[in-house]
Order: C-alpha cells, then structure tokens, then sequence
C-alpha cells in the first residue's frame, strides 16, 4: 500500500540523523522499495523517485504500462540503474514499464553558443562504448543520434505507452530545447504529470547556472511558448522528504493541464493532508 504525506518523527527517522547510518543502510539495502525511495537509499535516488511516483500514479489512474526516459546516457549507468529499479516498480506496483534513452552515442556535440554554457561543457564530452552498455542491458531500449532528429521519429512510432517520468541530463540548453518536442503530442502520449529530473539546472561556483543559458533557459522558453502545459519545480519537496538532499532540487513536473485525466484524483480520499 502506497501511504503519502510527511509522518511524524519515526525511529527510522531519528536513526537518518545518525552520520553514518544512511551510508550503511544504502550498503545493505533492507527494507520495502516505498521506504527506500522515501528515505532515498538507492542508487540514482531522483530516478527511483520519479518513476517510482509515476507508477503509482498511473496506478492510481488505471494505467497498466508506462515509459520512462533517460536523455543523456552517456556511459550507461543512469540508464541501466533506471532499468533495474524499474523492473522493481513493476513488482510493487503492478504497472509496467518500458525504459528508453536517447543519446547520441558519440559523446556531446559541438555547442551552438553561449547558451549551451561551452565553458563547462564541449564537444566529445561523455562518450558511449555501445556495444558494452548495450550487453549490461536487459530491456531498456537505446535510441542513438541527435536528440532533435531521433525525438521526433520516436514520437511517430505507435503502441508506445504513455511517459511517466524523464530524466534530462543533456547538459546544452540547444539539446534539451530539442528533446522537449517529447512533449509536443496529443495527451494520450503522456500521463497528466510527467515527473522530471533536470541534472544541470545547478552547477559549481565557477559555472554560474542562471535562467539566461543552459536547461534554465529552455525550461523558461518552454513555458513561456505553452499556456496550458508546463515544466514546474515541485515545490516544498524538502517538506514530504524526511531529510534534505541535493536533487530535490532538480525535481520537476511537467503538467498537462488540459489532460483528461489532470482533474481525477490520486489522492486517497481518508488522507489527513497537513494543514
């Protein structure tokens, strides 16, 4: 059973403060996928997260299957990580889940211009060795070429089910203005919220991330140009988390405000909700 809300001070909350505890749970990893994924000990945490609460809410909807998608594969290990939870989801919640990443396969290419921040990233950054990812791979689907090119053709392809979750992590603000045409179809193609992992929506001191450049930017554009569908930062995340990390910040929704289904609750009805 799926339970939603912040709980008062638990034991296993006042053993999280412990230093080391969290470093030792996650090396022996005891304990239900819901309780893992609320007190984040899983590897890739922000990808459990998302797809995790993806399925429940397809759950919730009576959506048998879902997809979840990695943009940036890189190496591997986000896509393969998100592969394995998934089929973990699928045991708890009953909703299948379908797994695709969209990379290039040749590492990043050149950037355009000052948005796509050259002086943290370049081109050749991140290369992929296909043929070993593609052997650690037991489902997840591998769709390589350009973002603006192969987003498109994937989108035509028909029986896909509908997006549940999306990690971005192209790192340019010109890939990822490119990827999001995954949101430009019909409202069968998606579930009312698709929750979002945005990796470069932060960076180091040197970086200096703003809204001007980068995913920030194509985050805004994208709003700006879609009054009725929208990528929104879920907000007082910290606040339903029982302790603060990093990518909760990176945690983004994108809603569809028009979906038939937007208005059906998913809330169980008895939940007492903070006031």
């Amino acid at each position: 059973m799926v339970h939603i809300g912040n709980p008062g001070m638990n034991a296993l909350d006042q053993l999280m403060r412990l230093p080391f505890f969290p470093g030792l749970w996650s090396r022996f990893p005891i304990g239900s996928l819901e309780t893992r994924v609320k007190y984040g000990i899983m590897s890739y945490p922000y990808y459990a997260y998302g797809a995790y609460w993806a399925a429940v809410c397809a759950q919730r909807l009576r959506v048998p299957k879902i997809t979840v998608i990695e943009f940036g594969v890189a190496g591997g290990r986000g896509l393969v990580t998100l592969e394995r939870v998934s089929i973990e989801i699928e045991r708890v919640t009953g909703v299948q889940i379908d797994v695709v990443g969209f990379d290039t396969g040749e590492g990043m290419p050149a950037p355009v211009d000052y948005r796509d921040l050259p002086h943290i990233w370049n081109h050749g950054f991140y290369t992929m060795d296909q043929e070993k990812l593609r052997a650690r791979l037991t489902k997840a689907q591998l769709v390589l070429g350009d973002v603006a090119h192969t987003t498109t053709k994937w989108l035509t392809m028909e029986h896909r089910a509908p997006i549940g979750f999306i990690a971005f992590d192209l790192d340019y603000y010109s890939s990822t203005k490119a990827a999001f045409d995954i949101f430009s179809r019909g409202h069968e193609q998606y579930l009312p919220r698709v929750h979002c992992y945005f990796d470069d929506v932060w960076c180091t001191e040197l970086g200096c991330m703003n809204e001007h450049v980068g995913e920030l930017l194509a985050i805004r554009e994208f709003n700006a140009d879609n009054p009725a569908r929208k990528i929104a930062k879920i907000e007082q995340l910290r606040s339903n988390r029982p302790r603060w990390e990093y990518w909760q910040e990176q945690m983004y929704v994108f809603h569809d405000f028009m979906h038939p289904d937007y208005t059906t609750r998913v809330i169980p009805q008895n939940l007492q909700l903070p006031l």
